[in-house]
């Protein structure tokens, strides 16, 4: 069968915004029916939110739809569910993980989170200790129940999700890459707890997450048992792209608040700042032509570790795009606008004030994959240069020192 062109897309738009006018359908009504019509994402399979096209077709879908007044499905607050599990789903899970997790996923009817980080398996999270231990005599459903025990770290949105994407140990006595195993762990389990943790900007973002005892049948497994580490694989270099990939205009994203106020307050400026701020303009804007180019490159398969280097670029400059406005704003740039406690939905940057900007712009070096693990994946994977000697790859995960 051929895959759709772009006229026969924008035709199956037009059927479907005839069929649910934006203007009288409810919300979730309509993200249902752009979703059973193909047009959610039109490069997934037929059934499952696509129509087998090219990726590339999506944003004249978009276009479309957003000139009709339909509403989106809010991606910053499900970014982790549409960035990191759907592929995952797509790309391991059995028919019926897929039949029952996308449509929900990408209507947000329910929210993802990601249970990877553990407070000793960070940069180096092969090294994970949370425990999967099978009790093959529980129920009927699948090959039995997996019990987990472990703690996990910095998860952000776990106090809103439904569902985490989970990896734990299952087998000690292999190397730490090859004794993991992929799961889809329900948050509203009984033995999942989910405690907040504040960060520099006064507010509770993301999460530690404590696992005592939680059941998992083993129909909601992600790939072989093992096998978890390959698995994984695919939802870090995903979140890599989702992150520093995202599809931005010009003097989108950090850049667009300072260069606005350097426009709106000459009194502010000055000749260092002035060179400054152009420099960093020409740099997120390679940035972001550069994206678009990876967007290009992801039509013709998975993403690959370059999605690593955008990633790096995304998040120095953004900590040196915060720096240079609140120089530029002076003592102005001391001021913050809230310190209460709260657990935020999303994260927004440009909707905020440049003191909030500065301070959550520190973590981009470190969430996603910390810059000096994507700069060692640059080197290795893109450059070719050899990589660093490790002696514990061959050592049994329960043998390593801890």
């Amino acid at each position: 069968m051929t895959a759709p062109d772009t006229a026969e897309v924008l035709r199956r738009t037009r059927e479907l915004l005839a069929a649910h006018p934006p203007a009288t359908t409810g919300r979730t009504d309509f993200l249902k029916a752009r979703f059973d019509a193909g047009l959610a994402w039109v490069h997934y399979p037929e059934g499952l939110g696509g129509l087998g096209a090219s990726r590339s077709l999506q944003p004249a879908v978009d276009a479309e739809l957003a000139a009709a007044g339909a509403p989106d499905n809010d991606p910053r607050r499900i970014g982790i569910g549409l960035g990191m599990a759907a592929p995952t789903l797509l790309g391991f899970g059995t028919d019926e993980q897929k039949q029952r997790f996308l449509r929900p996923l990408w209507v947000g009817e329910e929210v993802w989170c990601q249970l990877f980080s553990e407070p000793g398996a960070g940069s180096d999270l092969a090294a994970l200790g949370t425990r999967a231990v099978r009790d093959a005599g529980s129920g009927a459903e699948g090959g039995g129940d997996w019990v987990i025990d472990g703690q996990k770290v910095w998860t952000s949105s776990a106090h809103l999700a439904r569902w985490a994407i989970l990896i734990a140990r299952t087998d000690p006595d292999l190397p730490k890459h090859r004794g993991i195993s992929y799961f889809i762990c329900d948050m509203t389990d009984p033995g999942v707890e989910v405690r907040p943790l504040r960060q520099i900007t006064g507010e509770a973002e993301f999460n530690e997450v404590f696992l005592t005892g939680v059941r998992i049948p083993d129909s909601r497994r992600l790939g072989p048992v093992g096998d978890g580490w390959k698995v994984a694989q695919t939802t870090l270099m995903n979140e890599r792209v989702s992150i520093g990939g995202s599809r931005t205009p010009r003097e989108g994203g950090m850049i667009g608040p300072v260069s606005r106020t350097w426009r709106e307050r000459p009194d502010l400026r000055t000749h260092d700042l002035h060179q400054r701020l152009l420099t960093l303009w020409v740099e997120a804007e390679v940035a972001r032509l550069t994206g678009e180019r990876l967007r290009q490159q992801l039509v013709a398969g998975q993403p690959g570790p370059e999605g690593s280097g955008m990633k790096l670029a995304f998040a120095r400059l953004n900590q040196q795009i915060s720096g240079l406005e609140v120089e530029l704003l002076g003592d102005e740039g001391l001021l913050y606008g809230d310190w209460t406690m709260t657990r935020p939905e999303l994260v927004d940057f440009t909707g905020r004030d440049a003191g909030y900007r500065y301070l959550r712009s520190k973590g981009n070096s470190i969430e996603g994959g910390t810059s000096e693990v994507l700069l060692n994946i640059v080197a290795e994977r893109v450059l070719g240069l050899p990589s660093e000697p490790r002696n514990d790859k061959d050592v049994a995960w329960k043998d390593l020192a801890r």
